[in-house]
């Protein structure tokens, strides 16, 4: 067996260790799975899996042969301990999620990181990713991006998420199901208005891929006049005009600054929030930092 540089993988071995290889699998397009992460699934002792169902299809369709057990969000934090000891065995191991590269809003971040505690040796085998396809086919700026997982399942929390970023540089991006598409386009009006451009890119690498552009308004009125562009699993990206970020903040700082010369900190985020149409717990909070600087 080779490693990730083309030499035999270990076995069994009193002086040798073995190596957990994060393998990306395809996230819809079977062709996309390279040949080199084919290579290390043939060759490595054990796969960790997701859904070790899953996986088995995957497998199967590329006639490979392996032992799987189950790595998931509820018991990856036990199985470190259990990983540790096949390396130190000098067993080769592969992590794989359900699609896409392992530990991106996927589980093995703690396997991971206790390995790496552990000093032993963690190798990315790469390949599809979905954040990574969406946002260079997606016309944002890609030069600074910020990536924030799944946003919050509730409203609430969505929006107060959404608020913290209108200060982020670059383009922010985020994943979301078919079932809480609508609504979370929704949050991202009521908290941007039109400050926001949006992508959403549907289903990539599979069948009906598409790519939606637009303000959140005109993106609601693709799904009102076509449910079907709410189905499948998204990637949602915002890139904020120059005034809904650093320069709105300044704006907002700039009238604070004037009003708090004669006001207490409550009235001056209640009357910036007037002048601005910024929210006024945002406007509160920024004003007692700037009283404490």
């Amino acid at each position: 067996m080779t490693d990730k540089r083309g030499s035999m993988v270990a076995h069994s071995s009193d002086d040798v260790r073995g190596t957990l290889y994060i393998v990306a699998t395809p996230i819809g397009n079977l062709d996309d799975f390279s040949r080199r992460a084919e290579k290390i699934l043939r060759e490595v002792d054990y796969i960790a899996a997701e859904d070790t169902r899953h996986t088995r299809r995957l497998l199967n369709h590329f006639g490979i042969e392996a032992k799987l057990f189950s790595i998931h969000d509820h018991n990856e934090k036990d199985k470190s301990e259990y990983v540790a000891s096949l390396l130190e065995e000098g067993k080769s191991v592969a992590l794989v999620s359900d699609a896409g590269t392992p530990l991106i809003s996927d589980p093995g971040y703690h396997i991971v990181s206790f390995l790496r505690a552990r000093g032993l040796t963690v190798a990315p085998v790469p390949g599809a990713c979905a954040l990574i396809s969406a946002l260079c086919a997606s016309g944002l700026p890609t030069d600074q991006f910020f990536f924030a997982g799944f946003v919050p399942a509730k409203s609430k929390a969505r929006c107060d998420l959404f608020d913290s970023w209108k200060t982020q540089a670059g383009t922010v991006v985020f994943y979301e199901s078919t079932h809480r598409i609508y609504d979370s386009i929704k949050d991202v009006l009521s908290v941007y208005g039109d400050d926001a451009r949006l992508v959403l890119a549907r289903e990539v690498t599979k069948t009906f891929e598409t790519f939606l552009s637009g303000t959140a308004a005109e993106i609601l009125a693709m799904f009102d006049a076509d449910a079907n562009q709410m189905r499948g699993e998204f990637v949602v990206m915002l890139s904020f005009t120059q005034e809904s970020g650093d320069e709105k903040e300044l704006e907002a700082k700039r009238i604070l600054g004037i009003l708090l010369e004669d006001l207490p900190v409550k009235q001056a985020a209640a009357m910036a929030a007037k002048l601005t149409g910024e929210k006024k717990n945002y406007l509160y909070k920024m004003a007692l930092e700037m009283q404490n600087t």
